[in-house]
C-alpha cells in the first residue's frame, strides 16, 4: 500500500515484552486505520505484532536512524515510563508530542491507564488533547578541559560509582562555586519532572511540573550536609568525580551511558529542548499525584472511625 502524503501519521512505541502489549497494539492499529491514520513502527517484530504483514494495514515500518518520528503527528507509547522515555528520545528531536498508555506499573509519565485505551485513541482521532513542554537537562562530560560526551535527559541525569564495593567521592558546584564534597553511591541531577522518579527514591522532594528549577539528589551519601537542593533553572550544576577516587558512570534516563575516569567532571544546565508531553483530560498535577502514589487523603481520625465503624457491624 502506498502512503498518500497528506495522510495522518502516528508513530507507535510498543513495550519491548511483545506479548503483554499485543492486543493492545492491534487494538490501537485497526482503530487508527478505521479513522484513515497512517501507522509508523521502527522495526518488523511490531509489525507482525499488530497484524500479518499481508493484512494491508496502512503501516510503515521506519528505521530508527531515520528519524522516525519526523513529520508525525504524535508518538503513541503502550507501556510503561522505561518504554515513554525511550519514545522521548525519538520525539524530542522532532519537536513531536508524546502520549502514553500506561501497561506497566505506576507509569507516572503516562497519561492514561490500560483500561482507558479506546477512549484514549477516540480522543487521538479527534485531536482532542493538549501539548505540555518538559524541561530537560543538557549535560557535558569533559576530562582534562576536553569535551569526551554530550547527552541530554527527561527525568535525571545520574553520576553513580561503577563498582559496588567502592565508594563514590563527588564535589559538587553550583554556579562555579562549590557547595559540597562527600562519599556517596551517587548524584542525581534532576527535573521536576524526574523529581517522582529516581529523585525520589533517593529522598528528593517532589517538585511540580510547573516550577521551573533544577534538583540536586544525593544518593546515601556520608556527609553532614547532603541535603537535597532545589536550584534556579539558570543555575550550572558541576559534579566532580574525585582525580584520586574510583571511576564512575553517567546514566540518563536509564538509557544513555557515559564512563566517568577519576577527575572527570559533569556539568548540567536546563535543556535547550523539551520533551513535549499530550494531555488527554485537564486537572491538576496534585490529583496525578494522589492517584499514581495512592496517597491517603483523608485524615488519621476519620480512616480509625472507618474501620471501627466495620468491626462493629454485626453483618
Amino acid at each position: 500500500m502506498t502512503e498518500p502524503c497528506d495522510t495522518r501519521e502516528v508513530l507507535l512505541v510498543v513495550h519491548p515484552d511483545r506479548e503483554t502489549t499485543r492486543g493492545a497494539a492491534r487494538a490501537v492499529a485497526m482503530r487508527l486505520a478505521d479513522a484513515g491514520i497512517w501507522l509508523r513502527v521502527i522495526d518488523e517484530e511490531v509489525r507482525r505484532l499488530i497484524g500479518p504483514p499481508d493484512d494491508d494495514l496502512p503501516c510503515t515500518i521506519v528505521a530508527p536512524g531515520d528519524n522516525p518520528a519526523k513529520g508525525a503527528e504524535l508518538v503513541l507509547v503502550l507501556g510503561g515510563d522505561g518504554t515513554l522515555l525511550r519514545a522521548a528520545e525519538l520525539a524530542r528531536p522532532a519537536g513531536v508530542p508524546v502520549l502514553g498508555v500506561n501497561l506497566g506499573r505506576v507509569g507516572f509519565l503516562t497519561e492514561a491507564d490500560s483500561d482507558a485505551l479506546a477512549d484514549t485513541v477516540d480522543r487521538v482521532v479527534d485531536r482532542r488533547y493538549r501539548i505540555e513542554e518538559r524541561m530537560t537537562v543538557d549535560v557535558t562530560v569533559t576530562r582534562r578541559g576536553q569535551v569526551v560526551a554530550e547527552t541530554w535527559a527527561l527525568n535525571e541525569a545520574s553520576v553513580e560509582k561503577s563498582s559496588r564495593e567502592r565508594i563514590l567521592d563527588a564535589l559538587i558546584e553550583v554556579d562555579g562555586r562549590p557547595v559540597s564534597s562527600f562519599g556517596c553511591d551517587g548524584v542525581l541531577c534532576s527535573t521536576p519532572t524526574g523529581s517522582t522518579a529516581y529523585a525520589f527514591s533517593a529522598g528528593g522532594p517532589v517538585v511540580w511540573p510547573d516550577v521551573e528549577a533544577l534538583l540536586v539528589v544525593p544518593s546515601n551519601a556520608h556527609a553532614m550536609f547532603s541535603r537535597p537542593l532545589v536550584v534556579s533553572r539558570a543555575s550550572v550544576i558541576t559534579v566532580q568525580v574525585d582525580p584520586d577516587g574510583s571511576p564512575a558512570v553517567l546514566t540518563c534516563d536509564g538509557l544513555r551511558h557515559v564512563e566517568l575516569e577519576p577527575g572527570t567532571r559533569v556539568q548540567v544546565v536546563a535543556g535547550r529542548v523539551p520533551v513535549r508531553l499530550a494531555h488527554l483530560w485537564d486537572g491538576p498535577f496534585t490529583d496525578r499525584l494522589v492517584h499514581k502514589f495512592s496517597l491517603p487523603v483523608t485524615s488519621w481520625r476519620e480512616r480509625h472511625d472507618r474501620r471501627g465503624s466495620r468491626s462493629s457491624d454485626p453483618s
